[in-house]
């Protein structure tokens, strides 16, 4: 319950545009997914998942893996800036992981 007010909250004050699009992060109990949306279009510009993937390691590797994955994928589609939505999940372990590796791949947020 606590979850979804704080997706609606956090939700309520991202918008995803042509110029800085959304980077939104999905957690399930086995897989990561990294997409950046651009909301004013209503479409997906880039994504990276783990599903079918050969990553190893922990949970937090994976996800720094995938911060430099999607931060690769959106210097090639010509993105360098982004608007980070963490949805329900709370800033800390496997999230920053993900964000500063995207960081140090060069993706501004």
């Amino acid at each position: 319950m606590k979850s979804e007010f704080r997706a609606k909250r956090t939700r309520a004050k991202i918008h995803g545009t042509a110029e800085r699009p959304r980077l939104t992060v999905h957690f399930s109990n086995q897989h990561i997914i990294a997409q950046i949306i651009d909301d004013d279009k209503k479409t997906t510009l880039c994504y990276v998942t783990t599903v079918g993937g050969k990553l190893t390691g922990s949970k937090s590797e994976k996800a720094a893996e995938i911060g430099t994955e999607i931060a690769k994928k959106a210097k090639a589609a010509k993105i360098s800036k982004v608007v980070f939505d963490r949805g329900a999940k709370l800033y800390a372990g496997r999230m920053s992981a993900l964000a500063d590796a995207a960081r140090k791949e060069g993706l501004e947020f």
